[in-house]
């Protein structure tokens, strides 16, 4: 069952930062992903994210689009079957996780 896909404002601008290419391919991802958003132990595409340099980040997964050097962090809404993406980021230092923490603090 394909979950609905939801970008947070912010994402969306992280998308949009993208060239059109990169933007293709994290798009295909995000498609491919949102077949079975659920954590990698529970048999779908996620890796589940945990603590990340002290930023408790546990209910979000991640996509790594390795060629790009681009990771996609989102949380999954199990009762509507949405998955709601909160960041599109270089994955440089661990800036993505920085960049999530604080997006789901203001939720």
């Amino acid at each position: 069952m394909r979950y609905k896909i939801d970008y947070s404002k912010e994402a969306e601008d992280d998308l949009n930062e993208l060239d059109s290419s990169q933007k293709n391919q994290v798009r295909k991802a995000i498609l491919k992903v949102s077949e079975n958003p659920l954590p990698k132990n529970e048999g779908g595409y996620g890796t589940p994210l945990g603590n990340k340099h002290g930023k408790n980040l546990t209910g979000l997964c991640k996509i790594k689009l390795l060629k790009l050097g681009i990771r996609v962090v989102y949380k999954l809404v199990r009762t509507d079957s949405v998955m709601k993406i909160i960041v599109i980021a270089a994955r440089a230092d661990y800036e993505v996780y920085e960049i999530a923490a604080k997006r789901i603090e203001h939720e």
